[in-house]
């Protein structure tokens, strides 16, 4: 039995002192915990610029969308093309939002406008409404800027004026190939036979 008393005060003497520093290391009872507040968030700073009324920096709380940075700016220029913006985007600090304008809308010229003939008019000081085509004298390029007519019809036109003569009316283009009542409607008000 001698024998297990060394390991048993061993053990005993171990178990001691564990006690005594779990003992000291405890809090002392009745002292505090302070709990500290969490940070406030910094706001976030974004540059905006383009169609906008008021381009400058801007200061907005955390969270904030593309949507706030433009009411903060004081809107929409009329020539912004906000169909490009993402109104829900959230904003990054430190970045940029620029707006950009709608491109120039660019209209179609007339066809009347941009023919050879009607430009042809206009440099002599003619609107292209009196300006005909004379089916008798025209050039190939003359003949096709006539609405239905392209380059084959308009060597058949030639190749007719020249086997027949010159036409004596205009309803006589009908008699070219590949001119029927439908074409002839659309050249009717655009053509001449008078020198």
């Amino acid at each position: 039995m001698k024998r297990f008393w060394g390991p048993l005060l061993g053990l005993l003497a171990g178990f001691l002192l564990a006690g005594a520093l779990f003992w000291a290391a405890r809090p002392p009872r009745g002292t505090p915990i302070t709990l500290l507040p969490p940070p406030t968030p910094l706001p976030v700073v974004v540059d905006v610029g383009g169609a906008v009324a008021h381009p400058g920096v801007y200061a907005l709380p955390p969270g904030s969308r593309v949507q706030d940075a433009l009411e903060s700016a004081g809107g929409l220029l009329p020539e912004a093309d906000a169909q490009t913006l993402n109104l829900a985007a959230p904003l990054e600090d430190g970045s940029r939002l620029w707006v950009p304008t709608r491109p120039p809308v660019v209209t179609s010229i007339p066809a009347e406008i941009a023919t050879p003939s009607a430009q042809r008019a206009i440099s002599i000081g003619a609107s292209p409404e009196t300006s005909l085509v004379n089916i008798n004298t025209a050039s190939q390029a003359e003949l096709e800027s006539l609405p239905g007519i392209g380059p084959s019809l308009a060597q058949r036109i030639i190749a007719y004026r020249q086997e027949n003569g010159p036409f004596a009316a205009i309803e006589d283009i009908q008699k070219v190939s590949g001119i029927g009542p439908a074409t002839f409607e659309r050249l009717r008000d655009l053509i001449t036979v008078a020198p």
